[in-house]
C-alpha cells in the first residue's frame, strides 16, 4: 500500500482521468476526496472516500473543499489539480467569454488548488505532494486550440514557480501532461477520422491512452518513491513530444 495513511484531494474525479486518479489512490491506501463541479452518479461515501462539490474557478469553494477533507480526514498529504475544461477556437476566432472560462477553470482553478493546499501544509508542517494536471498541449501547440493550449502552457509554470517557491517547506510540486487519452473530452477525435488520423500518425506508440495511464505516474508522484522529485514535468503522451 503506497499511500497508506495519507489523505488527498482530488479534483474533477467524477469521471475520466480524476475518476482514475482517486480510484488509483483508493486501492494504494489513502483516504480520498472526490471532488467536482458535477454530482457523481452512484457514488457511496464510506470511511475511506468523501464527495465534495466544488467549482475550482472560485477561490472561496477551493479553500472550503481544503478545510471538509481535513474536518472528515483529519488532514491533508496530496492534492492533484486535475480539473479542467477543453475549447476550441483559433486567434481570430476565440471570444472573451471563452477565454477567460478557460483561463478560470483550467489555470486559475490549479493556481488557487496549490495555494490552499500549501497553505495547510505549511501551517501543519505537513511535507505533502501537489500533483498538477497538464497536458503536452502546454508545451507544443495544436491549431484551433488557443486558449487550452495557453492555459495548459501556465500549468507548467506554476508547477515549476511552485516547487521553488515551496521546496524549503519540504513540499513537492510536479505535473503529469497527458497526451491524447480516451475521456468524454477526446471523444471529438475518435468522431473526426482526419483528426483521428493525424493523433495516431503523430502519436509513435500508435494508440490513445487510457486514464489509468495518467493515474499510475499520479500514484508515484503521491508516494515516497519519488521523494527527491519537484518540479517536473512528466509526459505520457505515447512518445508524442520525442518527435
Amino acid at each position: 500500500m503506497r499511500l497508506e495513511n495519507k489523505t488527498a484531494v482530488v479534483t474533477g474525479a467524477s469521471s475520466g482521468i480524476g475518476n482514475a486518479i482517486a480510484k488509483a489512490f483508493e486501492r494504494e491506501g489513502a483516504r480520498v476526496v472526490y471532488s467536482d463541479i458535477n454530482e457523481m452518479k452512484n457514488f457511496t461515501p464510506d470511511n475511506r472516500s468523501v464527495f465534495v462539490k466544488c467549482d475550482v474557478s472560485k477561490s472561496k469553494e477551493v479553500d472550503m473543499l481544503i478545510s471538509e477533507a481535513v474536518k472528515k480526514f483529519g488532514g491533508l498529504d496530496i492534492m492533484v489539480n486535475n480539473a479542467g475544461i477543453g475549447a476550441l477556437g483559433d486567434v481570430i476566432g476565440t471570444d472573451d467569454e471563452s477565454w477567460s472560462k478557460v483561463m478560470d477553470v483550467n489555470l486559475s482553478g490549479t493556481f488557487y488548488g496549490m495555494r490552499a493546499a500549501a497553505r495547510y501544509m505549511k501551517e501543519n508542517k505537513t511535507p505533502g505532494s501537489i500533483i498538477n494536471i497538464s497536458s503536452i498541449l502546454g508545451r507544443v501547440g495544436l491549431r484551433g486550440a488557443l486558449s487550452y493550449c495557453a492555459s495548459k502552457g501556465g500549468v507548467v509554470q506554476l508547477t515549476h514557480s511552485g516547487a521553488l517557491d515551496l521546496a524549503d517547506l519540504k513540499i513537492r510540486v510536479n505535473a503529469v501532461a497527458p497526451g491524447f487519452i480516451e475521456t468524454k473530452m477526446t471523444e471529438v477525435v475518435k468522431e473526426n477520422k482526419e483528426f483521428n488520423d493525424m493523433v495516431m500518425s503523430n502519436t509513435p506508440l500508435g494508440h490513445m491512452g487510457a486514464p489509468e495511464d495518467i493515474a499510475a505516474t499520479a500514484v508515484y508522484l503521491a508516494s515516497d518513491e519519488s521523494g527527491y522529485v519537484t518540479g517536473e514535468v512528466i509526459y505520457v503522451d505515447g512518445g508524442w513530444t520525442a518527435r
